[in-house]
């Protein structure tokens, strides 16, 4: 009984945490909320804030870019990766790369963007970036006149790779956790090895791959450090991959606790945090959806 009221109470704390924060956000945005207009805020294109104006949208548009950037590139990539470690992979060749896959976990978020830096960037700059003005230059959100490599591009490789860890190690353990009976019972009906993992084992683990993506995708969209070194934070919505992005945790990172003497500065700033925790909240919500659709799947 008390270990139970004790679990309860932890949870309900846990639980609380989140609303106070919120709570917390929202007060403190309050004053800018009354003075302005939410759309106007949320869809406003111009942020001067000697002039009052703190529109919202570039950094709400360069947060969905190199946060769905990260997505394209990881999500492919991570599954396979986690298919290959548990159905494929020697016994050595997993126990030498499933801790190096984890180490990139404890990794800092600034040592990846100094990585980023250094490397990303200028292949962006000299590589990508030319090759799409040779050869996408006509299709839209991929053409590019110049790119000087600091680009939502850039931030989104940056953060596909600090996510790998995640969406692996997770999607590895829901693979080995399916029971090997459904292996060998597809297996003894005919299929081969391939089609057993993409139509049984894939099938029945499908909720809980969901659950690992959505778990990455909750880190990318507020990690802050790397995206902040590599994304070119110019206050103006992307067009192209290769365009500068300023995603909305670079922005609360970059400027608060400076100038704050400018009228409502703080209020909206802490709005941004608010838009982005709401954005965190929608995300989990859409994803908690897809992962009872898919667990009812696999009952079925």
């Amino acid at each position: 009984m008390l270990a139970g009221q004790a679990m309860l109470a932890a949870t309900t704390f846990s639980a609380g945490l989140v609303v106070a924060i919120a709570a917390g956000l929202y007060l403190r945005a309050r004053p800018l909320i009354l003075r302005q207009p939410v759309l106007k805020l949320l869809l406003g294109e111009s942020w001067i804030p000697s002039q009052g104006q703190f529109g919202l949208k570039p950094f709400i548009i360069g947060t969905v870019w190199v946060t769905a950037i990260a997505v394209v590139i990881a999500v492919p990539l991570c599954l396979l990766t986690a298919v290959f470690l548990a159905e494929y992979a020697p016994p050595r060749l997993r126990a030498v790369a499933k801790p190096l896959i984890d180490l990139l976990a404890g990794i800092p978020s600034v040592v990846y963007g100094v990585w980023g830096v250094l490397v990303v960037v200028p292949f962006v700059a000299d590589k990508l970036g030319p090759f799409a003005v040779a050869h996408f230059k006509s299709i839209p959100y991929l053409s590019t006149e110049y790119s000087a490599g600091y680009s939502v591009l850039a931030g989104g490789i940056v953060l596909a790779i600090m996510v790998f860890p995640v969406i692996i190690s997770v999607s590895d353990e829901v693979l080995r956790a399916v029971p090997s009976e459904f292996r060998e019972a597809a297996l003894a009906l005919g299929a081969t090895r391939f089609e057993t993992i993409c139509k049984v084992v894939i099938r029945r683990a499908r909720a809980g791959l969901v659950a690992a993506v959505a778990l990455g995708v909750s880190r990318a969209l507020g990690e802050t450090m790397a995206v902040l070194m590599v994304a070119g934070n110019v206050a103006t919505a992307p067009k192209s991959v290769f365009d500068a992005g300023y995603p909305l945790p670079a922005l609360i990172a970059n400027n608060y606790g400076e100038v704050m003497s400018i009228p409502m500065y703080d209020s909206a700033l802490l709005g941004s945090a608010f838009v982005l925790l709401i954005m965190v909240l929608v995300f989990n919500l859409i994803a908690r959806a897809v992962f009872l659709r898919a667990l009812h799947g696999e009952h079925i």
